[in-house]
């Protein structure tokens, strides 16, 4: 499996098969100029959106004729779990709703959590049991913050937690950058550049935070 980070919240999952499923995309320019990130340029089998906001859901801008999902599909026999959450620490009033989101590649469980705003309730944290690599967003006033998200990372405990939804030179919200979160960890490794590549075998033996560089 190959995971590369295009920016924000939008990471395109390669399978070994060669399947790619693309998270949240962004609308470059969206919001005024406040999303800067370039255009993704993968084309996509699957795109999942977490929810309708213009940051996360413009699927119009992937190559392609992507199978959207938003909540619980089965695409190229990868099957997909929709965890309904909210956006915001009261029940959606502010924000509206979020999605969460499970599947597996390569034997590989992942846990997407879009644009989540609260600690997740018991039967929420249930579908998340046993995530190996977690995308968890951490630059907060959206979503969750820092100290939420590190102890939402104690709490899943998956082997590699990957930031994203936090403030970068193209990113013009009130959301705070990478560094807080990383201040809870004492296991951190910064990849070198926008992807990686992970087999099950390799997965760490503890919870490690695995940080990209943007590819767009």
């Amino acid at each position: 499996m190959k995971v590369k980070w295009n920016g924000h919240a939008s990471f395109t999952i390669t399978s070994d098969s060669g399947i790619r499923i693309v998270t949240d995309p962004y609308e470059p320019g969206g919001f005024g100029g406040g999303i800067k990130y370039d255009p993704i340029p993968d084309q996509a089998d699957m795109v999942l959106v977490s929810h309708e906001h213009a940051d996360h859901n413009y699927v119009k801008g992937l190559k392609g004729s992507p199978q959207v999902i938003k909540g619980s599909s089965e695409h190229k026999g990868i099957r997909i779990t929709g965890v309904p959450a909210f956006h915001d620490s009261r029940q959606g009033r502010e924000r509206g709703q979020n999605l969460l989101f499970v599947f597996e590649v390569d034997g590989i469980r992942i846990g997407f959590l879009g644009d989540l705003g609260h600690q997740p309730d018991a039967a929420q944290l249930k579908h998340l049991t046993g995530t190996d690599v977690l995308f968890v967003p951490v630059g907060g006033f959206f979503t969750i913050d820092a100290r939420e998200a590190a102890k939402l990372v104690d709490t899943v405990k998956p082997k590699v937690a990957v930031p994203m939804h936090y403030k970068t030179a193209k990113v013009n919200f009130p959301i705070k950058p990478v560094d807080e979160f990383l201040s809870h960890f004492t296991k951190v490794k910064k990849i070198d550049g926008s992807e990686f590549e992970l087999k099950k075998s390799e997965l760490p033996k503890s919870t490690e935070v695995w940080v990209l560089d943007h590819a767009c």
